[in-house]
């Protein structure tokens, strides 16, 4: 039996030319690095970098019932977004675990656009449209039709506005707009998940190759899988399949500002009232470590013999130049200064609770 061929992006090619190390992410064959983590990371941090997410997955939610759906099936209120603008929120299951996280943009009336990741992007598709069997609502997965550059750091609006024709300035965070890029029909999106500011550009897959070659003209650089995750951990932005799944709520993740009960009934909202009522169980908080070592992702937190928590993420933080990382901890041990113990290859490790996000940008004067 054969494995089935990796899924590749319109960049692909480039990718291999530029020299991309590439490895199979989640079906996908894309570039963990390009000149290195490192380089790469004090890129973005300092210029700007240029990420190919084009694996991620694109839905459309289009008909009279667009808004209905989407309030039931996410916890963030999508009733407060106008058009052009767009929210972070939670797919969630009944149990109030999350089917996905997902940026969700309201193109017009009636008419969404939804980003999600891409391990996910069939299932989320597949758990929209049957909540939409009854409604009048039109449940698209559209994410052959995109290719996603991800352009971020400090130096991203100089480099992007001299290629397009929208006022960069006047599209504030979380905001977005239709525009050309390079001479290509795109819609700009100001996000990212870097900790940045940064554009995200949505183009028809033909523009891609060529838009990701006019940034790197630009002297924007090529940043790939590894970087991304090292920027995100610093940030403190949760990645699903590490920090948040099926078994997670939005509030043992410490994701409350996205929870909106108030808006009504939705996925999971009686499990986050009674949550919300009683404190949750446990809840993710960052660490650093005390004694040497990291803690990685999948690592026991221990008191004497007993499991009480887990490391969801850690690495050696390139901006700070220590490890840092995030981890579920019972909510009576998760105060801030509180230490623990994680069990590294066997060995007791201790790291202590601290303040996230970990790095935090500066404010432009």
């Amino acid at each position: 039996m054969t494995d089935a061929p990796l899924e590749k992006t319109a960049l692909n090619s480039v990718e291999h030319e530029l020299g991309g190390k590439m490895v199979d992410f989640g079906g996908w064959e894309l570039p963990v690095q390009f000149s290195g983590i490192l380089e790469e990371h004090q890129a973005v941090r300092e210029h700007a970098g240029v990420f190919d997410v084009s694996h991620m997955g694109e839905i459309t939610v289009r008909g009279p019932d667009a808004l209905s759906l989407l309030q039931r099936a996410t916890c963030n209120d999508v009733s407060r977004l106008d058009d052009g603008r767009a929210q972070y929120s939670g797919l969630l299951y009944p149990t109030a675990g999350f089917v996905d996280d997902l940026w969700i943009g309201r193109r017009a009336e009636n008419d969404y656009l939804l980003v999600v990741n891409a391990s996910n992007s069939d299932k989320d598709f597949e758990w929209l449209a049957d909540m939409a069997k009854e409604l009048e609502v039109d449940v698209r997965n559209v994410s052959d039709d995109y290719v996603l550059l991800a352009l971020q750091g400090p130096e991203s609006q100089r480099v992007l506005q001299s290629m397009t024709d929208a006022d960069l300035s006047r599209i504030k965070y979380y905001r977005f707009a239709p525009a050309t890029v390079d001479g290509s029909k795109a819609m700009v999106s100001r996000s990212g998940y870097t900790g940045e500011d940064g554009f995200e550009i949505f183009l028809a897959p033909a523009d891609g190759p060529r838009v990701f070659r006019k940034l790197l003209a630009a002297g924007v650089k090529p940043c790939g899988l590894g970087a991304r995750d090292t920027l995100r951990l610093e940030a403190r932005m949760a990645l699903y399949g590490n920090d948040i799944d099926h078994t997670t709520t939005p509030l043992e993740a410490d994701l409350a500002s996205i929870v909106k009960l108030e808006k009504g009934e939705f996925m999971g909202r009686d499990v986050l009232q009674r949550e919300q009522a009683e404190g949750p169980k446990r809840k993710l908080v960052g660490f650093e470590m005390i004694d040497r070592g990291i803690g990685r992702h999948g690592y026991p937190i221990v008191d004497g013999k007993e499991e009480i928590g887990v490391v969801t993420s850690g690495t050696h933080s390139p901006t700070l130049k220590k490890p840092i990382g995030l981890a579920y901890l019972p909510l009576g041990k998760s105060a801030l200064g509180t230490e623990f113990t994680i069990l590294i290859r066997g060995k007791e490790v201790r790291a202590s609770v601290v303040a996230t996000p970990f790095y935090k940008r500066a404010k432009k004067e």
